[in-house]
């Protein structure tokens, strides 16, 4: 129960940060009604609500993962960290497969699957990203393209 009072609290004050870094946004007279500052605050309101109730109505103590649960969120947020460094200096392709390959072996612990799906994943999502929806990645390194 403390663990979920403490979140609570930590994310009250956080939302209500949010809240009163949205009340500084600039607005236009021509923007929406529900536009770039009130739909902020919307969603500030939600959450503190939301951190406020979990303050007050707290679950039993939970039963907290076991240490390796840990290692594999940590290998996970170092490859996604690797793979957003990796972006810009290698393009788009070679990071995404190796990231989405890493993650899909934590997931089935596999390597010709995770390999096939990370490599899958990258062309048919450079494919989606470049083509279809006409954004302007970069397939490989600059380098690699003359």
């Amino acid at each position: 129960m403390a663990s979920d009072r403490i979140f609570g609290l930590v994310m009250a004050v956080v939302a209500l940060a949010y809240i009163a870094g949205a009340t500084q946004v600039q607005t236009s007279f021509l923007s929406d009604p529900v536009g770039p500052k009130t739909f902020p605050i919307i969603i500030g309101t939600v959450a503190a609500l939301s951190s406020l109730y979990m303050v007050f109505k707290p679950d039993p103590e939970p039963d907290w993962p076991k240490l390796r649960t840990f290692g594999a969120l940590f290998i996970a947020v170092a490859v996604l960290v690797a793979y957003a460094l990796a972006l810009k200096p290698l393009g788009f392709i070679i990071p995404t497969a190796l990231a989405a390959g890493m993650l899909s072996y934590q997931i089935s612990p596999r390597k010709l699957p995770a390999a096939l799906a990370g490599i899958g994943l990258s062309v048919g999502l450079f494919v989606l990203f470049k083509f279809v929806l006409d954004l302007g990645l970069v397939g490989f390194p600059k380098s690699w393209m003359g």
